[in-house]
């Protein structure tokens, strides 16, 4: 399991949040514009330059929760192809 450092988890969170609310309210201006800030903190957080992007590191990342690592409900998981691909778990 991967440590992420806190600021990188809470905008991570913060972007799951926003997006859910865009989905139930599309068209907020305001909350478009924090959808897009917050992508940026994510995507060019210094986190990825000492270790570079992978699809497990993202995948691990979206799955946090509180603090610790909760896998959602699914039936898929990441291939590990590094090209984000998922299979039907087992």
């Amino acid at each position: 399991m991967r440590r992420f450092p806190d600021d990188l988890v809470q905008a991570q969170q913060a972007w799951s949040a926003t997006y859910h609310r865009l989905a139930e309210r599309p068209g907020r201006t305001e909350l478009r514009r924090r959808l897009y800030r917050l992508s940026s903190e994510v995507l060019f957080h210094p986190y990825w330059q000492e270790r570079g992007r992978t699809a497990e590191a993202w995948w691990e990342l979206r799955n946090l929760r509180r603090g610790r690592k909760e896998r959602e409900v699914s039936r898929f998981t990441p291939c590990g192809d590094g090209a984000g691909h998922v299979r039907a778990a087992t």
